[in-house]
């Protein structure tokens, strides 16, 4: 075990504003979902919610994985001080993520029925019409969304935390407080149902992205940095970010499609076990929401290490970050079966048949989070912040496209397998990615600094 007390005090600094953040957005999307279930008790609308956010999923693990990318460099280059090439990485990670969300949110726009036509089950119109009435207005928050994650991912490289607490905070007040006013007609407004429940997303990611801003180029002293400063980079940094960065970034994406399949596959598993499937997704994703704040903050202290140069340091760190991990993730497990019923009885959803599905789910999400913890502690926290992207890329392809998506296909088109069997397939590689985390540290081949002079 590390006994440096610094190494503790920048991952708990780094660690606990991202799960803060985190678990805020999740709270927000947990809390839409119990009001939308206030609105038919029987699971309808919550189900035609989750499949449109499935589309949602994957676009913010998109811009999470490019915001991901950049830490791999920054957090090196702050190791050396470099603060020139960090304004530049901010750059880059600015113009991909903006360009992205404006294109997907002009493909939403244009072809909305086409775009839900793929999680939305064919047979289900009121459905449908639920997801359209929300998509379609939700997803003019992506443009703000992806530059205030950016910008606080890119932050938190540089150790420049406080600002995630602030704005999450904010940004969940508001949302709690139009849900309730737009979504059931409250203070005055008309009841708009899930249309106003998207408006009140819209209201708090633009709030989101102005504390964000503000703070980023006027308030944090980390990093000197100006808006003007976005407009510069140089060429042979976008190709060491296409080099050490774009892997996690096509890690994210890959795994995310891969999420997005699976929804796919879930739209053939009946109304039942989409809505109880949404309540357990919800809660496996609040529950392991600390463990991958703290494979964040991993990533730093991993970075700074490699960055200095110093192999010794990244191997003693690595050891210590693993043994944490394993303990969390047990501790994590109990803690999910034991609290799954007061969390389900939470969305006081009438149909029994409902509730006993998700109570099932969990459990088995809960035995597979083991697994998450550790193997999350390594890919987003050790390899990554050691400029061991390939590998991990490799990894994650080859779990998510051959053993994943074909046990799915097989579970559903096939053998037609119980919804708790195909559950446990699309969670399949998590029992195992863990040996092969262990044994890629091993060595040190895995140590990699990806600064320049």
């Amino acid at each position: 075990m590390v006994k440096e007390r610094q190494f503790y005090v920048t991952l708990v600094k780094i660690a606990v504003p991202a799960a803060f953040q985190q678990f805020i957005s999740l709270l927000i999307i947990l809390v839409d979902n119990i009001m939308v279930t206030a609105l038919d008790p029987n699971g309808l609308a919550l189900a035609a919610i989750s499949q449109a956010n499935a589309l949602t999923i994957f676009y913010t693990a998109v811009i999470t994985g490019l915001a991901g990318g950049s830490t791999v460099l920054i957090s090196q280059y702050w190791g050396r001080k470099d603060m020139v090439r960090i304004k530049q990485v901010f750059s880059i990670v600015i113009t991909i993520s903006v360009s992205v969300s404006a294109l997907v949110v002009t493909f939403i726009s244009m072809f909305p029925s086409l775009v839900l036509g793929i999680t939305i089950p064919s047979g289900s119109t009121a459905m449908m019409g639920i997801a359209l009435d929300y998509f379609t207005i939700v997803c003019f928050s992506f443009i703000p969304y992806a530059i205030s994650a950016v910008l606080v991912s890119m932050l938190r490289s540089v150790e420049a935390v406080s600002v995630s607490l602030f704005s999450s905070g904010v940004s969940l007040v508001i949302n709690i407080v139009l849900n309730y006013a737009f979504i059931f007609g409250r203070f005055g407004f008309p009841a708009m149902g899930v249309k106003g429940m998207a408006l009140a997303t819209i209201t708090a990611r633009l709030a989101e992205l102005a504390i964000v801003w503000a703070y980023t180029f006027r308030f944090q002293k980390q990093l000197r940095i100006r808006p003007r400063d976005l407009l510069k980079s140089e060429r042979w940094l976008w190709l060491d970010f296409i080099r050490y960065g774009l892997p996690v970034g096509v890690v994210d994406a890959q795994w995310a499609l891969v999420g997005f399949i699976k929804a796919i596959f879930v739209k053939h598993m009946g109304e039942m076990f989409i809505a109880a499937n949404a309540v357990t997704t919800d809660f496996i994703n609040l529950c392991l929401v600390f463990t991958f704040a703290l494979a964040s903050g991993a990533c730093v202290v991993i970075g700074k290490a490699a960055g200095a140069g110093d192999r010794e340091k990244v191997r003693r760190y690595s050891g210590t970050i693993q043994l944490l991990f394993a303990v969390i993730g047990l501790c994590m497990a109990g803690v999910m079966i034991a609290a799954r019923g007061s969390f389900i009885s939470a969305y006081g959803i009438n149909d029994l048949g409902v509730v006993e599905l998700a109570s099932a789910l969990i459990f088995v999400g809960a035995l597979t989070a083991i697994g998450t913890s550790y193997h999350a502690a390594c890919f987003v926290g050790i390899n990554r912040g050691a400029g061991d992207n390939r590998f991990v890329m490799i990894v994650d392809l080859v779990c998510g496209w051959l053993v994943v998506l074909p046990l799915c296909f097989l579970s559903v088109f096939v053998f037609q397998w119980p919804p708790v069997i195909f559950f446990l397939c699309t969670r399949i590689d998590q029992c195992y990615k863990w040996i092969i985390a262990l044994v890629r540290l091993r060595g040190d081949k895995w140590i990699r600094n990806v600064t320049r002079d």
